[in-house]
């Protein structure tokens, strides 16, 4: 049954922003009903002052009252005819949907050392000098060890590491077949003293003054220097 002066918020227009609750897009569309401009421009910083009151967060950025000013622009579809302190905010601008941003699509075929390695091995590719080169390839060959064994907490044969650092190299870093990596205990130690926190240091305790306190009666010495007299 129909009640006069009863209406249900589904039949009202939709609150554009809703920190401020529909009172407050009520009041700023009754501001274009207001002839006189000076007028119309008092009520609108009246609005101002209780729209920050509602929403006092608002003001923890620099900013705070030129968001406000836009707040009360939006609100009222940019209708507003007002002398206000800022540039009402294009509406273009509002309404345009932000850039597609595209998932990351890096085919990475030896994920378990990653993205890094793949690139430290394809700077060291380009060393000229063999011994640099082979230098580099351990170096990188233990890193790959360190990384293999944080996915996989297994013991890995060196002669997995060296054929697939050749594999990722084209063939460019090349290690012996009797070359020897760090061993796996010396490699995942390695990688627990990286995770390690610091310790901080232990604090002294502190040590009662006994001179200090001769004439506390719950002092030990006080009692043992009455009994001696």
């Amino acid at each position: 049954m129909d009640k006069p002066g009863l209406t249900y918020n589904t039949e009202r227009k939709q609150i554009i922003i809703s920190e401020y609750g529909r009172n407050i897009q009520e009041m700023i569309h009754k501001l274009a009903e207001i002839e006189d401009r000076k007028t119309r421009t008092d009520a609108a910083n009246f609005i101002i002052g209780i729209m920050a009151q509602m929403n006092p967060q608002v003001k923890e950025s620099s900013d705070w009252q030129h968001k406000l000013w836009d707040h009360l622009y939006i609100i009222s579809d940019s209708q507003l005819d007002i002398d206000s302190p800022f540039e009402p905010p294009i509406t273009d601008v509002q309404q345009t949907k932000p850039q597609h941003v595209d998932y990351q699509v890096n085919d990475i075929r030896y994920g378990h050392y990653g993205q890094y390695i793949v690139k430290m091995i394809e700077a060291a590719s380009k060393e000229e000098d063999d011994e640099v080169r082979l230098a580099l390839a351990h170096s990188i060959a233990n890193q790959m060890k360190r990384n293999y064994l944080e996915w996989n907490k297994n013991v890995v044969n060196d002669q997995v590491i060296i054929n697939d650092l050749n594999k990722i190299s084209n063939g460019r870093l090349v290690i012996p077949d009797d070359s020897k990596l760090n061993t796996n205990s010396e490699t995942t130690n390695k990688a627990q003293q990286q995770q390690k926190p610091q310790q901080g240091k232990k604090k002294k305790k502190k040590v009662p003054n006994l001179k200090a306190n001769m004439n506390n009666p719950n002092n030990p010495a006080y009692k043992k220097k009455n009994n001696q007299q």
